[in-house]
């Protein structure tokens, strides 16, 4: 850990204020007329989710948190636990399920993710960017519907629904976005 001057804060930093872990999301340097300049920075909860914004001058330091990103293999889900093994040292961790939230359902066995760990615990898991699942159930084609954006409803494996092309049927493998569980192509 390193201490920053407050108007050196960026975006993209992991910072301990108030004896927590903030990401920081936005900044902006605000010069009023009156007073010193300082940093306007949005902040955003590690942990909880919550954001703070928070105003630091460049005479105030704050500790920089360094995260140490290394890559993970999900095994497997027993009740609503997730077990994932370390790719060099083999062992197994455990992380909640509502940790990390509805993007849970994309987890297939044996994904590689890259899990954020601070002083040996888990802050942070990033999945990969796509995923290929199976169409277990999409609507037919409506006859005559030829406008450009006529998508139809489908089934995921994972119970995902989602919006799909008409040339889409079940048993098709496509791409799927894990940022926003949107389609994005047939996978080959």
């Amino acid at each position: 850990m390193g201490k920053v001057a407050g108007n050196e804060i960026r975006p993209g930093m992991v910072i301990e204020h108030n004896g927590q872990l903030w990401s920081v999301v936005k900044t902006q340097s605000v010069k009023p007329g009156k007073g010193g300049a300082y940093n306007q920075v949005e902040l955003k909860n590690v942990i909880s989710g919550s954001k703070l914004n928070e105003r630091f001058r460049a005479a105030e330091t704050v500790e920089e948190v360094q995260l140490e990103r290394r890559d993970f293999q999900y095994l497997y889900a027993t009740g609503d636990m997730l077990t994932f093994m370390d790719m060099q040292s083999y062992d197994q961790i455990e992380i909640p399920e509502d940790f990390i939230g509805d993007r849970a359902r994309f987890l297939q066995e044996g994904m590689k993710v890259i899990v954020q760990l601070h002083q040996g615990k888990p802050i942070g898991i990033q999945l990969p960017q796509q995923v290929v699942l199976e169409i277990v159930e999409a609507d037919p084609v409506t006859r005559g519907q030829t406008a450009a954006s006529s998508y139809k409803t489908a089934v995921l494996e994972n119970g995902m629904r989602v919006q799909v092309p008409p040339h889409v049927e079940r048993g098709t493998r496509v791409v799927v976005s894990t940022d926003d569980g949107s389609y994005v192509k047939r996978a080959d």
